[in-house]
């Protein structure tokens, strides 16, 4: 399974453990609650959903005439199947929720994990954080380093752009530099103290999500590389 498959699986299977959705639904939240997958269609989500049920992770079924009434029109007979995670598919997401290797740092695959973080353990949340820092910081420095040898070859606008760059680069690590605190004091995401927080994480440990000064927030599905 190629990179872009797997980040698709994990979301799917990640959105249906909230609840089961037929295809036009599931496509909608794909769209809107997860940046990284606006430009995903029919044609790339329904091999992905029958792959899926044949592995046993997603069962078919037959939505409520209301659902049809509603769907038919958007999405044909397709969107008349509800989708629903099984006991194995269940499994399948937690085990991918705990992997922290290389892929969850780079820009769509951290993007999509960070859409679920409220379900992962404040462990793997840290390593994943650091991982993603890690990886913008190398990026950072091999930006800088190919400016410092180019700037004086690069026109004005050719260079504010690469500027540009840079600096989305350095507002991330800025972000991620307080998640990573906030998970290290044990806020929750409302920037509480641990031993006064309002836990409500599913996974019994609560978000570190910090209180955030301005709207300037980065996108964690931009591709900051320049």
């Amino acid at each position: 399974m190629n990179r872009r498959s797997g980040i698709l699986e994990f979301a799917v299977l990640g959105l249906l453990r909230e609840s089961p959705m037929h295809g036009y639904e599931l496509r909608k939240r794909l769209n809107t609650s997860l940046g990284v997958f606006r430009a995903f269609s029919y044609g790339t989500l329904y091999p992905c959903l029958k792959t899926l049920v044949v592995n046993g992770w997603l069962t078919e079924e037959s939505g409520s005439a209301s659902e049809d009434v509603v769907a038919a029109p958007l999405a044909g007979r397709r969107a008349k199947i509800v989708y629903r995670l099984t006991a194995e598919g269940k499994e399948r997401f937690e085990e991918l929720l705990s992997q922290t290797g290389p892929d969850a740092y780079e820009d769509e695959h951290f993007a999509a994990r960070f859409a679920f973080f409220g379900q992962t353990s404040r462990d793997v949340r840290m390593r994943v954080l650091e991982g993603r820092r890690s990886r913008l910081e190398e990026r950072l420095e091999k930006m800088r380093a190919s400016l410092a040898r180019t700037r004086e070859r690069l026109d004005d606008y050719t260079l504010e752009l690469q500027r540009h760059g840079m600096e989305s680069v350095e507002r991330e690590v800025r972000w991620l530099n307080e998640l990573i605190e906030s998970e290290r004091a044990g806020r929750d995401l409302r920037g509480s103290a641990a031993d006064g927080s309002t836990r409500n994480s599913t996974s019994g440990e609560t978000g570190g999500l910090p209180r955030h000064r301005d709207s300037t927030r980065p996108d964690p599905s931009d591709d900051t590389t320049t």
